[in-house]
């Protein structure tokens, strides 16, 4: 049961990771949001205290790209509720562009958050969960960790990386460690995300995943409430989600 356990959240400003924060106040988690926008923290924090008064929820400014920030959010974590029990590596960009257009500063910051980010927050839990010999990690992949697009590769081998990182945790921890460890891999979800494409000649590309009928930011959210409040016996390695219209 998700109760009362201690949950950080990356990226939690927006999209996934607003509805995720959610989701599991509701649940009755203890919820740690981080990141770069503080006053789209300070309004997750509102809607969630505003629901129910009784949440616990605290906040902080989380660049997931400064390991030393990265170590200072876990420790303001454990200073307030003395643990950590869950890590939702959700932080990501995706400004997909063609290689030829050598977006070289947009694969820069895409490989600091989608790779770095996600390898600084994990190291700054893990030894609080190995400690304790329980926990879960809960990485945010996509379809992209499984395929590959035109003007995708750069992204797409960021997320390739992270469906990798997740099953190298798992053989190293969870058998070990009783560390659970999930990678969710979502196809196109209504977010933010397309927001980071600058590349002109994805215009069609983009207005097109506006048409389809994509899955919402809650869908997602479900689906990581599924893994965790799964029995710890059973751990829930992937799971591949695409809106039923995606063909790929």
């Amino acid at each position: 049961m998700i109760k009362d356990k201690v949950v950080i959240v990356t990226g939690a400003s927006s999209g996934i990771g607003y509805a995720t924060s959610i989701a599991l106040a509701r649940a009755g988690a203890k919820v740690a949001i981080g990141a770069r926008r503080s006053e789209k923290l300070d309004k997750l924090k509102e809607e969630i205290t505003k629901e129910n008064k009784d949440s616990q929820v605290i906040s902080k400014i989380l660049d997931v790209t400064k390991k030393e920030n990265c170590n200072e959010f876990v420790k303001y974590v454990v200073d307030t509720w003395g643990t950590v029990d869950v890590l939702i590596n959700n932080a990501g960009l995706m400004p997909l562009s063609f290689f030829k257009n050598l977006k070289i500063d947009e694969w820069d910051r895409m490989i600091d958050v989608n790779i770095r980010g996600v390898l600084y927050c994990t190291a700054a839990v893990i030894p609080h969960l190995l400690s304790k010999k329980s926990g879960h990690i809960i990485n945010i992949s996509s379809v992209a960790g499984r395929i590959v697009f035109p003007a995708g590769s750069v992204y797409c081998a960021t997320k390739h990386a992270i469906t990798a990182f997740s099953e190298g945790l798992r053989q190293e921890f969870s058998t070990r460690s009783n560390i659970r460890v999930t990678c969710i891999e979502p196809g196109v979800v209504a977010t933010e995300l397309t927001d980071t494409i600058t590349d002109e000649s994805l215009t069609k590309f983009v207005e097109s995943t506006k048409q389809m009928e994509a899955l919402n930011a809650e869908d997602i959210a479900n689906t990581i409430l599924f893994a965790l409040e799964s029995p710890n016996h059973a751990n829930i390695n992937e799971i591949l989600i695409r809106p039923t219209t995606q063909d790929r």
